[in-house]
């Protein structure tokens, strides 16, 4: 039989979240990424559906990174039938553990709740996917090394290259009788605070490429002249600074900028709580994998202990009560759900309080509301009146824009015969086709979701 290659869009096409890209050859089915979609309640409403083929057929997941929108449909996957490994490398698989351990917490008491004070439709309300779920699904994680070549099969073998954006995070080189799969995943930027530059293909028969930012520049704004200034108006507000944010990176990124502006007598010792369970787990892969990243362990410990680190909910409570003004970076980074809730069901309708946003806000999430200029916000059924300065901080995005896409894409010394543009909006995903046509002059596609291209080997 001639040698072939389906690729199922499962998710990431046409929109940020929900990455999943199967691979189907006559040797291995192999998945790409197994995310939960976000945002948009008619995108979340794909969550619930079974994957459109069996998933019992599939032999392998590879993990571009630990994220929840590329690993939190993966136990839904387990309750379809899949009993192959998950592979990834040790911090994303290390990452990956936590996310889905906290979203299956979430899940539950979300659930509970919901049940418990009826604000749902659903009798009984039940959670996505639960903690003995998410177990089941860990056992059957797989590590390999990075800039390895890995045999799957006779003429399948894939590798994972570095990549930024977060710790453990790659693309995926994958090989198929003599072709190059490059997926990109999600790419980081170069001079992160605590990443090394992303690793970059040097050749790429069939490229799939994310497009978060793929119709704009990030702002070439002074990061820490726009914390000092947001921290000393909160002094002198005697408010608070509550930062919304994603666990995994861009909350050690925050606590390391303003362990840096107080150690430069930039700001004052103005009293900072990190409330999130999954980011203190995160500190800690940091604290596992210092080849991962570029903080130096000295400067690690001397800015967890400068930092208070809650660790229950009764801290919460006692850190809202607490009048001094003061900065929270609490999850989650959309205000889609975590502590970040408590902090705002409370506040937000209080002048004082700055709500400063730092990443990425999809469709549909209440982060996106807020950068909107929402006048009101819903939290557990009630809606309560926007008061609150909002703020976004854009350059702070662990994405990868434009000039860092088509940079990253530089060095690929063939001309691709497919690039598939994935994980962006419409706009996005529009004026990146047209760039990378001006660039490069290559031909790309934009699939949509579960579409289903065949190319022959």
């Amino acid at each position: 039989m001639e040698p072939f290659v389906k690729i199922y869009f499962l998710g990431g096409a046409g929109v940020v979240t929900g990455s999943k890209f199967l691979i189907e050859t006559s040797e291995k089915n192999i998945l790409i990424d197994c995310g939960m979609f976000q945002g948009l309640k008619e995108l979340r409403e794909h969550n619930w559906n079974n994957l459109p083929l069996d998933a019992k057929t599939i032999d392998v997941v590879l993990l571009t990174h630990g994220h929840l929108d590329h690993v939190g449909y993966l136990p839904r996957l387990l309750k379809q039938g899949f009993r192959g490994k998950i592979i990834g490398t040790a911090p994303t698989l290390a990452i990956a553990e936590i996310i889905i351990k906290d979203s299956a917490k979430i899940h539950e008491e979300e659930a509970k709740k919901a049940n418990k004070e009826k604000y749902t439709k659903h009798n009984p309300a039940l959670p996505f996917f639960t903690k003995k779920d998410a177990e089941q699904t860990i056992a059957q994680f797989h590590e390999e090394m990075i800039d390895e070549w890995i045999v799957l099969s006779q003429h399948i073998t894939y590798r994972f290259k570095y990549n930024g954006h977060i710790l453990g995070a790659t693309f995926i080189e994958l090989d198929i009788n003599g072709k190059r799969f490059v997926f990109s995943g999600d790419i980081g930027r170069p001079n992160d605070y605590l990443l090394e530059d992303p690793k970059k293909p040097k050749w790429a028969d069939v490229l799939f490429i994310e497009s978060t930012y793929g119709n704009r520049l990030h702002p070439k704004e002074n990061i820490e002249d726009v914390l000092s200034q947001l921290v000393h108006e909160t002094i002198h507000k005697r408010g608070n600074l509550i930062i919304p944010s994603f666990a995994v990176e861009r909350l050690q990124t925050l606590m390391y900028l303003l362990w840096k502006l107080y150690k430069k007598n930039k700001i004052p010792n103005i009293p900072i709580f990190i409330d999130s369970p999954m980011g203190n787990n995160v500190l800690e892969v940091f604290q596992r994998f210092p080849e991962w990243h570029k903080l130096p362990m000295a400067e690690y410990y001397a800015m967890c202990n400068h930092i208070n680190i809650i660790q229950s909910y009764k801290e919460t409570w006692e850190t809202i009560d607490d009048n001094r003004p003061k900065i929270v970076i609490a999850g989650s980074g959309m205000v889609t759900g975590g502590r970040v809730l408590t902090y705002l069901q409370q506040l937000i309708d209080n002048p004082a309080t700055t709500v400063l946003l730092v990443g990425y806000q999809a469709e549909g999430t209440r982060g996106r509301q807020l950068q909107d200029g929402a006048h009101e916000i819903r939290f557990f059924g009630k809606y309560y009146p926007v008061k609150a300065t909002i703020k976004h901080i854009e350059s702070l995005s662990a994405h990868a824009d434009q000039n860092d896409l088509l940079e990253w894409m530089s060095e690929i010394k063939n001309i691709p015969e497919k690039v598939f543009l994935i994980h962006g909006e419409p706009h996005a995903l529009d004026a990146f086709r047209v760039k990378i046509k001006s660039n490069f002059n290559w031909q790309t596609t934009i699939p949509k979701l579960n579409d289903i291209e065949t190319l022959r080997l």
